[in-house]
């Protein structure tokens, strides 16, 4: 590697210091590399996890619909849909995981049953509707797991990125310039070490 920096022994300090606080460095982001990598595994398996609940709760509110369309007809549900008042609330506050800000979604209901008489009106309407509430639930937890990973997933690649800077430039370049100016000051100590030994020969000789 070229290093082109003056052999004193003021820069020779100074490169052992940068280099001691590049390897601290190294260490700490490394070891934060690790960690988030072990979140976001953790996050995917939550994510693949969430991703089948709602998968499954829309496919069996669905399913169910189609069984109350067919018990009472299209027209009746929709007028029992006018009647049913359940308003969803959501509200979102942070958390931070290895300096990141992640999402904490919490989705609370509010109903006021019973919302229709009982007449005229099939099991699988009720059925229906409690399914799509757990799959709106569900909805919210997937994103809430979706942010995190995606979050998560940008603050390792920029850290990953740091650590290979580290690892691969600037260690190599300041251990590098260490050992050039430290070479070259035991060069330059040996040389003048001979030179005062020589002179001291020469004294020695004329008197």
């Amino acid at each position: 590697m070229n290093v082109n920096i003056p052999a004193t022994k003021t820069n020779l300090l100074k490169i052992k210091r940068d280099l001691s606080l590049t390897r601290q460095g190294y260490e700490l982001l490394d070891e934060k590399r690790r960690i988030l990598m072990q979140e976001l595994t953790s996050v995917i398996d939550s994510v693949d996890l969430r991703q089948k609940q709602v998968d499954q709760a829309l496919s069996e509110a669905y399913r169910l619909l189609d069984r109350a369309v067919a018990a009472v007809g299209t027209r009746r549900l929709e007028e029992l849909s006018f009647s049913v008042d359940i308003r969803s609330d959501i509200s979102i506050s942070q958390r931070r995981i290895m300096g990141v800000t992640v999402p904490v979604i919490s989705l609370r209901m509010r109903e006021n049953p019973p919302y229709y008489s009982l007449y005229e009106v099939n099991l699988s309407v009720d059925e229906a509707m409690i399914k799509f509430k757990e799959a709106l639930k569900a909805l919210a937890a997937l994103a809430e797991k979706k942010i995190t990973l995606l979050r998560l997933a940008e603050e390792a690649r920029r850290t990953i990125r740091k650590v290979n800077a580290l690892e691969k430039i600037y260690i190599p370049y300041y251990s590098a310039a260490f050992k050039y100016i430290a070479d070259r000051l035991d060069e330059e100590s040996r040389d003048a070490f001979a030179l005062l030994k020589l002179i001291k020969q020469h004294k020695t000789s004329q008197s």
